[in-house]
């Protein structure tokens, strides 16, 4: 069961980093407004990407906020037309964020987009050659650990058997909620030293997850809000999660987690939950990519 000092605590990854377990989101903000309010809240764990097109902002924003650099696990990730051109994307990233290294570089989708041409995948190539590429950045200095996102074991299981591959990712990003708890692909993760990191943990936009009757009524008697059940449900299943959002009192609420915990009969409660949905089914993502894409591998 997590610590209830939660806000504090760290997974190390198979590289030997640590990676705070609460981190935020910053998919969809266009201004680092909630970047500094989360860093002057505690939060030392910020996520972007390069499709996001906020890492300026994220940047600038880090400087504002006052904390050192070094204080902070910076995470962004390989756009998907960049696979060809992995240190030209890496060296736009850092000087977007005005940084020298990044701590954790994903690769965001197991699939590799012309860039010339987005109704087209890159001929001859596919996410494994764009792992042998990233592979090689360790060793410039310009980022502390590589891993994926949106990978199923499929994919996973593929790029592991491969030859080329020296480097075992050192995260697994991935959607993660009660409605899509993914336990098959965590469990992969886990055996084979991958940390799981999950998002759209809060169910997104709008999310259903809001409305449940079970944990309405299960934070009704913790005394807590749906938001934060959810984020402690996941962090005591053993995963790192980074909730989204712009608003300075619910950033600072979703980090209110210390000194509290859900009892094993309240985390099987919300196992328990029928429903299942995925949010992100990659309908806004270049048609070429589907089927490549979310096997249905992972539950």
């Amino acid at each position: 069961m997590a610590s209830p000092n939660v806000t504090q605590k760290k997974s190390v990854l198979n590289t030997g980093a640590e990676i705070p377990l609460i981190g935020l989101g910053t998919w969809q903000s266009k201004s680092g407004e909630a970047v500094v309010s989360a860093l002057r809240a505690g939060y030392r764990h910020i996520d972007t990407a390069a499709a996001y097109g906020n890492e300026a902002e994220i940047g600038q924003a880090i400087k504002e906020s006052g904390v050192p650099r070094q204080d902070i696990f910076l995470t962004t990730k390989l756009g998907i037309k960049w696979h060809t051109r992995v240190p030209e994307a890496i060296a736009a990233s850092l000087q977007a964020l005005q940084t020298d290294y990044v701590d954790l570089y994903l690769m965001h989708w197991p699939c590799a987009v012309d860039p010339d041409d987005s109704t087209k995948v890159v001929p001859d190539w596919d996410y494994v050659k764009t792992w042998m590429e990233m592979q090689k950045l360790p060793a410039t200095g310009m980022v502390r650990a590589i891993g994926v996102s949106n990978f199923g074991i499929t994919h996973l299981e593929r790029l592991l058997a491969d030859a080329s591959v020296k480097i075992v990712p050192a995260v697994n990003q991935i959607e993660l909620h009660p409605n899509h708890p993914s336990p098959k692909l965590v469990a992969y993760n886990t055996a084979k030293g991958i940390h799981t990191t999950g998002y759209s943990c809060l169910g997104s936009i709008d999310s259903p997850l809001y409305r449940n009757p079970t944990i309405i009524e299960l934070a009704q008697q913790k005394g807590r809000s749906v938001q934060q059940v959810l984020l402690k449900w996941g962090l005591q299943k053993g995963w790192s999660v980074i909730p989204k959002s712009a608003n300075p009192e619910r950033i600072q609420a979703n980090f209110a987690l210390d000194g509290w915990e859900l009892a094993p009969g309240e985390m099987k409660t919300i196992d328990d939950i029928p429903t299942r949905f995925k949010i992100f089914q990659g309908g806004f993502l270049p048609p070429v990519m589907h089927g490549k894409i979310f096997l249905g591998d992972d539950e």
